[in-house]
């Protein structure tokens, strides 16, 4: 039996033509399947909880959509031995996609969902904020907090959320945070004996994955070393941040003056005021403490 859990308003309504496709080859192979339409944010995260909560049968389920979708599914899912994820991506640059080299295909991304060869156990992260409540959060290709984090902040303020999200928008709404973007001071504390200082943090990302949006901030990051890829852009000025930004944007994987790459299991970032947090581009809202760690290869995953 295979779920689906499917975002059809995912990389503008691309997603509902997928589905059906998907659909199609599912009657042909004549696959026992149940789909499941995500209509509103936190609805997969749901759906995924009710479908593995307390199963002790195996499951596959199958993610249509992008990286925001299948982190919903991955916080919202009980994982256990019994439990398979499966992906089809909807677009061709989704970054878990890019890492995991899934075909650009949704033809041959079901193929091999439904005739798998080998399984893979990923790494995953957790991201744990909040002062007077803390929140615990997985994600499976990268957090952050600073710029990256407004980004995805300022399209949900806008009311541009996931399913209405296009390439405009984001480039818009990077355009906006960069010009804003103002650095603040703070330190990061690495597998809780390792204290690193900065002045001019612009953003610090981590990475299980080694790409967040069209960006290759941790080309270091390996999804089952049970290490967190962590890039922290400390420039002094925004021309070494551009710079950087280009670079990263463009694969030029050379070492650039104010940015530092570090690895760890466990990291700790306070900042000495509060700055945007997102964890696989969903708004974790302002915050001046995070706290993430790496889960190792308890993720099992169809290769």
């Amino acid at each position: 039996m295979y779920y689906f859990i499917a975002n059809p308003h995912a990389g503008n309504g691309q997603g509902y033509k997928i589905c059906r496709q998907v659909e199609r080859h599912l009657g042909n192979a004549c696959a026992e399947y149940e789909l499941f339409l995500v209509r509103e944010t936190g609805e997969a995260r749901e759906i995924a909880k009710k479908l593995t909560e307390g199963c002790r049968d195996p499951r596959v389920i199958v993610v249509i959509g992008g990286d925001s979708t299948v982190n919903e599914v991955l916080d919202g899912i009980c994982l256990n031995g019994t439990v398979t994820v499966g992906f089809i991506p909807i677009q061709k640059k989704n970054d878990l996609a890019r890492s995991l080299k899934l075909p650009a295909s949704s033809t041959r991304c079901l193929k091999r969902v439904l005739y798998p060869k080998y399984h893979k156990m990923l790494d995953y992260g957790v991201i744990s904020y909040g002062e007077e409540e803390v929140y615990h959060r997985r994600f499976a290709v990268s957090a952050g907090i600073g710029l990256d984090g407004a980004v995805c902040h300022d399209l949900h303020q806008e009311g541009a959320r996931r399913f209405q999200q296009g390439t405009a928008a984001r480039i818009l709404a990077g355009i906006k945070q960069f010009l804003m973007a103002r650095p603040v001071k703070g330190y990061v504390i690495l597998d809780g004996v390792q204290k690193i200082e900065f002045n001019h943090i612009y953003f610090i990302s981590v990475h299980i994955h080694p790409y967040e949006g069209r960006f290759c901030f941790a080309p270091q990051a390996n999804y089952s070393d049970g290490r967190l890829a962590v890039c922290v852009a400390h420039s002094k000025g925004k021309g070494q941040l551009l710079g950087f930004l280009v670079g990263a944007m463009t694969r030029k994987l050379k070492k650039y003056k104010g940015v530092r790459h570090l690895e760890c299991r466990e990291i700790m970032i306070h900042l000495d005021r509060p700055l945007a947090v997102h964890a696989d581009g969903e708004s974790c809202c302002m915050q001046k403490d995070i706290q993430l760690r790496c889960i190792q290869k308890k993720l099992r995953v169809i290769g």
